[in-house]
């Protein structure tokens, strides 16, 4: 097993296609196709199933590129301390909440890249039911979610902060002066909700669920800012993580209803797996952020 056959395997992987990761690596293809073939010999398994012009990973394919990414990652890791930089080195690849991009980990990015500008970030919006997926797949190195404390044992907790989830409607709604709001109350109006694997959708809608209630209206939306706009207008109640709207509450395009039904029990999370391999980079960056994150919370 070598480590150009280990990065020919993840390229091939990752585009689906001997042919794009000729060109990508600058091989032939027959080397790309040497490379993995000697790699399946080697291990006694085939890592692609090969129909017509169409490839995938096989079973033991997918279990094999989780290993793959680490040893070639702890390689590079390895170069790099050889070469005795003063600063860490190398690639995150950080999996985050949209609510959670434009609030809580911007100015955390920003500070971080102005003091390790030799690590590449690499952000994606994930959807709450992709974290746990991607971290077992070591697709990204480290998640910020919002969710209900994580139990799993796969994952490691580096930091949980409670976060305020908050339901709001325009100032003018029939329920905005009301001074309890319980879940039969909001069941009567539009609930202008996130997807459905959303974990605070899923959280309001267990509790009206539990309290033998069905919502009367339900809208859709897959953007928080068009949430926002809908609820501004009159259309319904929104249910979001406060920081998310705290510019509408100031200039009064929106009010927090006085929520009287069970606590929504959220917290911000930064997890990882339990078996990543903790790069300079990483540890860097969770050091940082264990610094500023609880600084945001306390001076709102």
């Amino acid at each position: 097993m070598e480590f150009r056959q280990l990065s020919t395997f993840i390229a091939v992987a990752d585009l689906n296609s001997f042919t794009q990761a000729a060109s990508m690596l600058g091989y032939t293809q027959p080397t790309v196709t040497s490379q993995i073939q000697l790699l399946e010999s080697d291990l006694g398994v085939r890592l692609f199933e090969r129909i017509r012009k169409n490839i995938s990973l096989t079973h033991e394919g997918k279990k094999f590129l989780v290993y793959a990414r680490q040893i070639v990652a702890l390689c590079e890791e390895a170069r790099n301390t050889i070469k005795d930089h003063k600063a860490p080195k190398g690639v995150l690849t950080i999996g985050a909440w949209e609510s959670l991009c434009t609030t809580r980990i911007d100015n955390l990015l920003k500070e971080f890249h102005c003091m390790f500008p030799d690590i590449e970030i690499i952000l994606k919006t994930i959807k709450s039911t992709e974290y746990q997926e991607l971290l077992l797949d070591n697709q990204i190195d480290v998640a910020f979610c919002l969710e209900s404390m994580i139990t799993s044992s796969d994952f490691i907790v580096e930091l949980a902060i409670p976060e305020p989830l908050v339901l709001l409607a325009e100032p003018n709604h029939p329920l905005a002066k009301s001074l309890g709001v319980y879940p039969e109350n909001i069941v009567n109006y539009t609930l202008i909700l996130a997807e459905q694997d959303c974990s605070y959708r899923k959280t309001l809608m267990a509790i009206l669920s539990g309290c033998g209630l069905t919502p009367k209206s339900i809208m859709e939306i897959g953007s928080i800012q068009s949430m926002k706009q809908l609820a501004i207008s009159g259309l319904g109640i929104i249910i979001l993580p406060k920081i998310t709207v705290e510019e509408e509450l100031s200039k009064g395009r929106l009010v927090e209803l006085s929520w009287c039904g069970p606590p929504f029990e959220f917290l911000t999370q930064v997890i990882y797996h339990k078996d990543k391999w903790m790069s300079p980079a990483l540890r860097a960056l969770l050091n940082m952020t264990k610094k500023i994150l609880p600084m945001q919370y306390c001076q709102k």
